[in-house]
């Protein structure tokens, strides 16, 4: 029944502007839908002509379709509105087509669909976008509580537990530069520490929390608007999320388990066609130089909020944090260089 202080006329309104709303969440789910096509369309030019700036173009659309994403999450963050909650976290799951893309994949390998894992990829996100725009705009997001307060103590101290590992595991692969046997090397002194039996499952189960506790917090804090810095704080972290369980899928269940697989260098790089040359291993490619970007931006955005929390000058902690996401991008760009073939 219709409040009869509310006129008729503006209760239509807000219905329709709600359901106008409710289909921008298409937006995303159109970039995710299209993303593996620009990755086909990278191979085919690359087959065809290899010379050319075709493949280039195809590349860079590749990368710009999950990461316009993020843009589209900070627009829709800095209005209100209730069906804008949905829209945000459908934009922060279209961030992680890349890794979310490699998962299924694996899965439809694992499984031996007889469905082609990029008409699987299409009706998922088909239905996600159906989901999006039916969903009920539930509650107002409330301000954050003393039950959020304790998931960002323990996503930070998860966090600084697997500090150590990330560190090592992004200097090992930058160690790459100077090729396989070196890598190889590398990788042997720091196995004997995480893939020990006291150290891995601990360290597996610490990132699992890790994962478990920053998708909540990122589901909470997507139900209110955001600034720049917080909002490549939660995308950052949905894509790690994916990230990570992509990356113990493949590492765990298909590499080692399934097949007895070696995780060294020629399996990151997927020799002996190499990331670049492929139909498949091309979607490792952003899925690895956008994981390495994120993990470093995820780590400054962290950083900026422990120096605002200490009284540090908005304008200082600012700087810092910029400063941490060239370094991601440099970072990004070293070690994808070197999976593609750079030598020094």
């Amino acid at each position: 029944m219709l409040d009869p202080c509310i006129p008729a006329e503006n209760t239509a309104g807000h219905s329709e502007r709600k359901v106008s709303e409710r289909l921008l969440a298409w937006i995303p789910v159109g970039t995710a839908l299209l993303y593996p096509w620009t990755l086909r369309l990278f191979h085919d030019a690359t087959i065809a002509k290899p010379q050319s700036i075709v493949p280039a173009i195809w590349l860079i659309i590749a990368f710009a379709l999950p990461l316009s994403c993020l843009l589209f999450a900070w627009r829709s963050a800095a209005r209100a509105g209730d069906a804008l909650p949905t829209i945000r976290r459908t934009a922060f799951a279209a961030l992680a087509a890349p890794p979310l893309f490699v998962l299924t994949g694996v899965l439809s390998s694992l499984l031996h669909s007889p469905i082609r894992d990029i008409w699987i990829w299409s009706i998922l996100w088909l239905a996600v976008g159906v989901g999006a725009t039916i969903a009920s705009s539930g509650a107002r997001p409330q301000p954050p509580g003393g039950m959020t307060g304790r998931l960002r103590v323990l996503h930070g101290v998860t966090a600084l537990a697997i500090l150590l590992f990330v560190a090592f595991h992004l200097a090992n692969h930058l160690t790459g530069l100077f090729g396989p046997i070196v890598h190889a090397r590398v990788m042997a002194i720091g196995r004997v520490v995480y893939r020990s039996q006291l150290v891995e499952p601990v360290l597996v189960a610490i990132l699992l929390l890790q994962v478990a506790s920053g998708l909540r917090l990122a589901w909470q804090w997507s139900a209110r608007p955001l600034d720049a810095a917080k909002m490549m704080q939660v995308g950052s972290g949905a894509y790690l999320a994916a990230f990570i369980l992509t990356h113990l899928n493949s590492a765990f269940v298909s590499a080692r388990w399934v097949h007895g697989t070696s995780t060294d260098w020629a399996w990151a790089t997927g020799a002996p066609d190499g990331l670049l040359m492929d139909a498949w291993n091309i979607r490792l490619l952003p899925h690895y130089a956008l994981g390495v970007f994120f993990v470093i931006a995820h780590l400054f955005c962290g950083l900026r909020t422990v120096l605002l929390a200490h009284g540090v000058r908005r304008s200082t902690a600012d700087r810092a944090w910029a400063s941490g996401l060239l370094l991601a991008g440099g970072v990004s760009l070293t070690i994808t260089a070197a999976l593609c073939g750079l030598r020094i």
